[in-house]
C-alpha cells in the first residue's frame, strides 16, 4: 500500500510535544539509544524545522536532552514527571474506577502496590453493606499471601521474585498460604495462565479474592486491582468477578498510558 501524500493534521504545541516524546521513546526502545531530529521528523512525517523547535522546547523543560553527537534522548526529568503523573492517576482515576467496581460487585475493592516484600493499599472502596470495618489505606501486608501479591509481581522474573522474598518468612494465618518462594512462583504461573489471580484463604481463613495487574506507560506492572470478601460469597462468582476485575485493571492501565496489549 502506498504512503499517503496528504499533510499530517495540525497539532497544538502540547500535542506536538507529546507526539515527539512518544516517537522518541519508541525509537529509543528499538535501539537503546538516542535519535536524531531527521529520524524523528521522518518517522512522524513532520517538517524537520518544526521537530527541531519542539525538541529544543522539550530540552529547555528538562524533558529531553541532546547528546554530544546531536541525538536526543528522554531525560530523567521526563521519567520523574511521568512517574508523578502515574502516582497521581493511581489515586484519582483509581478511586473512580474502584468506586464503580465496588458498586457493580457489591464487595470491597482495593488498589495495592508493592513495597519491599509487602503490598500496601493506596485506594479502597468499601460498600456500606459489606461488613468490613476500618480502612486498609497505607497498611502493609506480606506480599506472599496478600490479595495483591501475585498481581503486583505479575511481570517479575523468577529471579526478581526470589530477590523480593529473600528475607521473607513464609508464615501466615491463612491455611492455604504458600510455604516457600517456589510455592508462590508455581501459583503465580497458574495465575498468569488463567489471566487473573485467585487468593483463597492465604491471608486469613475464609478470606477470598480475585485480582489483576495494572500496567503503566513503561509497560510495567505498578499496582493490582482486588475484589475481596468472604469465601462463601465470592468463590461461586469467581468467573464473573474476574471478568470485571480484569476490565477495571485494563481501564486504569489505559489511564496510565499503558501500551496496547499490556
Amino acid at each position: 500500500m502506498s504512503r499517503s501524500t496528504e499533510a499530517p493534521p495540525a497539532l497544538s504545541s502540547m500535542g506536538r510535544g507529546l507526539e515527539v516524546i512518544t516517537c522518541l521513546a519508541d525509537l529509543m526502545a528499538d535501539r537503546h539509544g538516542g535519535a536524531s531530529v531527521q529520524e524523528i521528523a521522518r518517522t512522524l512525517g513532520r517538517e524537520r524545522s518544526q521537530v527541531s523547535r519542539t525538541l529544543s522546547a522539550l530540552a529547555a523543560q528538562d524533558l529531553a536532552e541532546k547528546d554530544a553527537d546531536g541525538k536526543y534522548r528522554l531525560s530523567w526529568g521526563w521519567y520523574a514527571t511521568a512517574q508523578e503523573l502515574v502516582d497521581g492517576r493511581l489515586r484519582t482515576v483509581g478511586l473512580s474506577i474502584m468506586d464503580a467496581l465496588a458498586a457493580t460487585v457489591g464487595e470491597p475493592c482495593f488498589l495495592g502496590v508493592l513495597a519491599g516484600d509487602s503490598t500496601v493499599t493506596v485506594v479502597e472502596s468499601i460498600p456500606s453493606g459489606s461488613g468490613m470495618i476500618g480502612s486498609w489505606i497505607g497498611r502493609a501486608y506480606p506480599a506472599f499471601c496478600s490479595d495483591a501479591g501475585q498481581a503486583v509481581l505479575w511481570d517479575a522474573s523468577d529471579d526478581e521474585v526470589r530477590a523480593v522474598f529473600a528475607q521473607t518468612e513464609f508464615r501466615s494465618q491463612g491455611p492455604n498460604a504458600p510455604r516457600s518462594v517456589d510455592d508462590f512462583l508455581a501459583r503465580l504461573q497458574r495465575s498468569r495462565a488463567r489471566g487473573y489471580a485467585i487468593v483463597d484463604q492465604e491471608a486469613e481463613p475464609d478470606l477470598y479474592s480475585v485480582s489483576a495487574p495494572v500496567w503503566d506507560f513503561r509497560a510495567e506492572v505498578v499496582a493490582a486491582v482486588q475484589i475481596v470478601g468472604e469465601r462463601a460469597s465470592l468463590e461461586p462468582r469467581t468467573a464473573a468477578l474476574a471478568q470485571v476485575c480484569v476490565a477495571a485493571a485494563a481501564e486504569l492501565s489505559i489511564a496510565l498510558g499503558a501500551p496496547a496489549g499490556s
